[in-house]
């Protein structure tokens, strides 16, 4: 029986779509052995669905390479079983007795690494993951066991020295020993990482189809693109083969300038878009890129400010043309609202990185991502947000003063940008997304 080797916090359509997929091939490669357990980081998630199927499914991925459309369609059954904490405390805890377990994998999203500091370690479980995960690296200390390579999929900057960081204040707040933080610094290896794939999840309108073509329903579906990069924090591959398995991944000493030039690009990209173009009507990322007005205000977003913050290198350049590559994918339907979970805590983390440099280099903020800010304000006065309910119930409520002034959400002072965001905002409410759209790509100079 193959030995349960990762311990995987997230059973969201990303890790299955990525890191899932790799760690199928590596066992179908005969490089490496290995299962995951999957635990459900927060209360209300998808694991029973996925028991329910003996933890398989079905991943499609569909995309054009090397000019030549490719449909790929793999039967992933490498997770072994799944574990609600919330429901099997003690279960949860069983893991850390397991000496096989060697890796800990999580994408809890940008808000999952995050250090509470009210839990108490007698909690069951403890709120955030970092303190979750803290209980159980306890026990694994206790019991004497080695230690984990643990690589967290969290898109922000430093995600493993983050995530660290958390551990020992909740060790410091739960009166640990000293030992314990040695053993948490000398026995494990946190690995910053960076993930970059486009993981379209649960195909919506095509999943009859799927079922047809399966001859049976698979209620866990999960679609992504052909292209993947993993830029990991370290030198593994002698315990994960991944480059050994021809996957595209990269064991460095530095992650930073992959990182930045991915998570500005991309993911700025996506999240300065989305919501402006839900509230100008559409739906999906495929959709934006067809749309002449939306199409032409992401590559404002893109070219004009985040390639020429980053330094408009050619390589920069290159980058951001593929990415526009990337979202044309005529396979891909990315949901807009599938994007816009969370995206307060997205947007500090992809976007205003940009708008502040951007105004320190050019003495300017950038119109095209100052406008996406007001966007953003206006569609968590929606009901089609989907954030913390403390998040949503602020932002439907507050003035836009009160919003940039949280600085607890931004991680700034963002007091200069409020007439600027007031004027977008009064422009999308008063004009229309239309009009307000036009105005923004019709400025040369900005502010």
């Amino acid at each position: 029986m193959t030995k349960e080797r990762v311990i995987q916090f997230g059973e969201g359509g990303f890790l299955r779509g990525f890191v899932d997929y790799f760690l199928h091939k590596l066992n179908e490669k005969g490089v490496w052995e290995g299962k995951v357990v999957v635990v459900q980081p927060i209360d209300k998630g998808m694991c029973d669905v996925l028991m329910q199927q003996n933890c398989e499914y079905n991943l499609y991925l569909r995309g054009i390479e090397n000019g030549k459309t490719v449909n790929e369609r793999t039967h992933i059954d490498v997770i072994s079983r799944c574990v609600n904490p919330y429901r099997e405390f003690d279960e949860y805890m069983k893991l850390a007795e397991n000496p096989d377990f060697r890796f800990i994998i999580s994408n809890t999203t940008e808000a999952g690494i995050e250090y509470i500091g009210s839990e108490k370690k007698e909690d069951a479980p403890a709120k955030s993951y970092p303190a979750k995960l803290t209980q159980l690296l306890y026990r694994r200390y206790e019991l004497k066991l080695p230690g984990f390579i643990l690589i967290p999929c969290e898109l922000i900057d430093d995600n493993a020295d983050h995530l660290k960081e958390c551990i020992l204040k909740y060790a410091e707040l739960w009166e640990l020993p000293d030992d314990f933080r040695k053993w948490i610094e000398e026995e494990n290896s946190f690995c910053n990482s960076l993930v970059d794939r486009i993981v379209t999840g649960y195909p919506r309108d095509e999943d009859k189809e799927m079922w047809k073509e399966l001859g049976y329903e698979d209620h866990m579906l999960d679609t992504a693109e052909i292209f993947h990069l993993w830029v990991i924090g370290g030198h593994h591959e002698d315990e994960l083969p991944l480059q050994k398995a021809g996957f595209n991944v990269v064991w460095t000493d530095d992650v930073h300038p992959y990182k930045r030039r991915k998570v500005r690009i991309l993911n700025g990209g996506h999240t300065s878009m989305v919501l402006g173009a839900y509230l100008y009507g559409l739906s999906t990322v495929g959709e934006c890129l067809k749309d002449e007005t939306v199409s032409a205000f992401l590559n404002k977003c893109i070219f004009d400010e985040i390639v020429p913050t980053l330094g408009n290198s050619e390589t920069d350049i290159n980058f951001g043309k593929a990415v526009l590559e990337r979202f044309s994918n005529p396979f891909i339907k990315h949901q807009l609202l599938s994007i816009a979970l969370n995206s307060v805590s997205k947007f500090e983390v992809r976007v205003l990185p940009t708008i502040l440099e951007y105004r320190d280099k050019f003495g300017i903020f950038p119109p095209a991502l100052t406008f996406s800010m007001a966007a953003l304000i206006a569609f968590y006065r929606t009901d089609k947000a989907n954030d913390g309910e403390e998040i949503m119930d602020f932002m439907k409520k507050s003035t836009i003063p009160e919003i940039l002034k949280r600085e607890d959400y931004w991680k700034a002072d963002l007091t200069e940008m409020i007439p600027l965001v007031e004027g977008y905002y009064d422009s999308i409410k008063e004009k229309g997304m239309k009009e307000a759209y036009a105005a923004v790509l019709s400025e040369k100079e900005g502010y």
